[in-house]
């Protein structure tokens, strides 16, 4: 009897050759979602700025609520913008105000990385210094001026001093905080390896304290511009804190409102300015920058 034949066996398909639907996914992913014209970052932080404008026209042109002698309109202030720009007042306020904040700010944050430094890493540091120093932290700016008068005289030192004075807190207490939130693990296997001081300060303490160091620096730029106020009380011809002062005190609420606007228009330009070295010097952190 003869035997049945049996047909030989398909060869199997390579899985190469057969189609795979996450591969060719992943091969060609759809491009990202297009972000409404609505969110975008700048039209919708211009949008509590334009309301602000508005609400102002309309507390004073609009409805006259407000007399021009109580709060001008955004007309007027405009006009007495360009008649600053023109006669070189502005400019000359400006530039003296820039500089001495640019000078105070720096002689602060110098000092409070420095003694920062020392007081994060020390604890012997820390009793001996930060209690004199969180003392001297509540003494108001204002009750500093007579002092600094009678001991630096009238000139730009007591001015940038006081600058340096508010610009010096932020910036040091951030740092202590920053350090002191280094991980010890990491500092315990530094010390094993036998890393020296300023190893372990390059690679482990400083990029641990970077975000709180780049806090410190945005929170001293501002004081830095609130403090400005109170340096030219001392004797000063110009600046922007001397033209707040002249208006108040020839009742010129105009010249006020113009100050007021340039202040923050440098704050928030500093501010900026810090964010975007903060974002740079930050760049490895992968960290949560909310949701749109």
């Amino acid at each position: 009897m003869a035997s049945p034949q049996i047909a030989p066996a398909a060869p199997p398909v390579a899985e190469s050759a057969q189609p795979d639907c996450a591969d060719a996914t992943a091969a060609s992913p759809l491009p990202p979602a297009k972000t409404p014209w609505w969110r975008h970052r700048r039209l919708v932080s211009a949008v509590v700025p334009l309301l602000l404008l508005a609400a102002w026209w309309l507390a004073t042109d609009g409805t006259r609520f407000f007399s021009e002698n109580q709060l001008p309109p955004p007309r007027q202030v405009w006009t007495v913008v360009r008649d600053l720009a023109a006669s070189g007042d502005l400019t000359r306020h400006l530039v003296a105000s820039v500089r001495r904040v640019g000078l105070g700010f720096a002689v602060g944050a110098v000092a409070a990385l420095v003694l920062g430094t020392g007081v994060g890493l020390s604890r012997t540091f820390e009793w001996l210094a930060d209690p004199t120093l969180q003392a001297l932290r509540n003494v108001p700016s204002l009750a500093w001026v007579p002092f600094l008068l009678l001991w630096l005289g009238i000139d730009e030192t007591p001015k940038i001093t006081l600058i340096a004075i508010g610009s010096f807190f932020p910036v040091y207490l951030n740092l202590v905080s920053g350090i002191r939130q280094a991980d010890r693990k990491l500092v315990e296997v530094g010390a094993i390896f036998g890393l020296s001081r300023g190893a372990q300060i390059g690679q482990i303490f400083l990029p641990a304290a970077s975000p709180y160091i780049l806090a410190g620096l945005r929170i001293g730029a501002g004081q830095a511009w609130l403090f400005l106020v109170a340096a030219e009380l001392i004797a000063s011809t110009r600046g922007l804190g001397f033209m707040l002062i002249d208006g108040q005190n020839n009742l010129r609420p105009d010249i006020m409102v113009v100050g007021i606007l340039t202040l923050a228009l440098l704050g928030k330009t500093t501010d900026s300015l810090l964010r975007l070295v903060e974002k740079r010097w930050l760049v490895w952190a992968d960290t949560f920058e909310g949701k749109k």
